[in-house]
């Protein structure tokens, strides 16, 4: 299974992923470690290599639990017509079925291709997948409250702010609050990547008004 929006890519996490995860994790070591889940006190770690954390996703998506993407993005190449590149990786966890039909979306990105709207498309991707094809009723996120980039990403995409969960999750070395974001399936009749590119045009839009404005100022 792809998913894709122009250069940005979900694909299933694969074993020879694994130089490129370990090279992109120690060049954002400082980047991404205040957002990292730890294990609780008494609990036993989790997988540090890279094959440990893929057999672990493997086993919960064989259960239908999660779903463990990479995030890819395609360098425009004029000789090969485009480079795929390992940039981030994107989890939907927690995946119940029933009466709930809810996960949850975690995710991480390459420093270097931050601020592109990677994220958000990969976001919304991931969840009109929830949506359309596992059916399920809700997507929940949750975001230290110091993590500004990952608000900004549900800024965008228009996920609902539900409140503050004290204590929520042990990350970094302790019980830290989270604020909780969600949406429901009936809130996006028309999916979540179609209202991200109207969004996205909108913006550029307003963009290029602004700069003819300045252009035509004295």
């Amino acid at each position: 299974m792809r998913l894709s929006e122009g250069p940005v890519g979900l694909r299933p996490l694969r074993r020879r992923d694994a130089r490129a995860w370990r090279e992109v994790r120690a060049r954002n070591r400082d980047w991404l470690q205040p957002w990292e889940p730890t294990p609780p006190p008494g609990c036993e770690p989790r997988p540090r290599s890279f094959g440990a954390m893929l057999r672990d996703l493997r086993a919960q998506a064989r259960a239908g639990q999660c779903l463990p993407f990479a995030i890819t993005y395609t360098e425009p190449d004029e000789e090969h017509g485009g480079t795929e590149r390992f940039v981030g990786q994107l989890t939907v966890s927690g995946i119940t079925f029933g009466s709930a039909r809810w996960g949850h979306i975690g995710y991480w990105i390459d420093r270097a291709y931050a601020g592109r709207g990677i994220t958000p498309t990969a976001v919304a991707l991931a969840t009109d997948y929830c949506f359309d094809v596992l059916r399920l009723h809700r997507i929940e996120i949750n975001i230290r409250p110091e993590n500004a980039p990952s608000l900004r990403v549900v800024e965008k995409l228009g996920f609902r702010f539900e409140g503050r969960r004290p204590r929520y999750l042990h990350i970094d070395g302790d019980w830290r609050d989270h604020l909780t974001f969600a949406l429901h399936a009936e809130e996006v009749p028309e999916g979540l990547l179609n209202r991200w590119r109207r969004s996205v045009a909108a913006s550029r839009h307003r963009q290029g008004r602004d700069i003819a404005k300045s252009d035509d100022t004295p």
